[in-house]
């Protein structure tokens, strides 16, 4: 309860407070066109982005393959534009930190490393196949 507190007041509260002062800095009507300006450059670099992601999709598909670090890697892309296109200087900051590639590589893997089941089969946190199937069969005969 605490955080989602922190998030709805606290967060807009921060936001208002640096528009503001930017605006008291450089004027009402840049901070009103930098605002803007971080929504069309993010929401051009997300969309760009996401076709990249939307063909690794697509490729590991056509490999049989599950696409769960892409899914992640997309849906930390969705969360970047949604910030970018939100008024503020904080949530255009890290919006424009998770369009970095890299930076979304390292949080992906880190959030499978603290996942009970581990990583999603077939994909550790690198990256790297490490295809292991444990079990027993039999062979039945029709």
């Amino acid at each position: 309860m605490p955080l989602f507190l922190l998030l709805f007041v606290g967060l807009p509260l921060i936001e208002l407070y640096l528009l503001i002062e930017v605006g008291s800095v450089i004027g009402a009507l840049p901070t009103i066109a930098l605002s803007i300006l971080t929504a069309l450059i993010g929401g051009t670099l997300v969309r760009i982005q996401g076709f990249s992601v939307l063909m690794r999709v697509r490729d590991a598909m056509a490999r049989n393959e599950v696409p769960a670090l892409e899914l992640l890697d997309g849906a930390l892309l969705l969360m970047a534009g949604l910030l970018l296109l939100l008024p503020g200087l904080v949530t255009d900051v890290v919006g424009f930190v998770l369009l970095v590639p890299v930076l979304r590589r390292l949080l992906i893997a880190r959030y499978v490393r603290i996942l009970p089941g581990g990583p999603p089969s077939g994909q550790g946190p690198t990256g790297a196949d490490q295809r292991v199937i444990e079990g027993e069969f039999r062979h039945e005969r029709d």
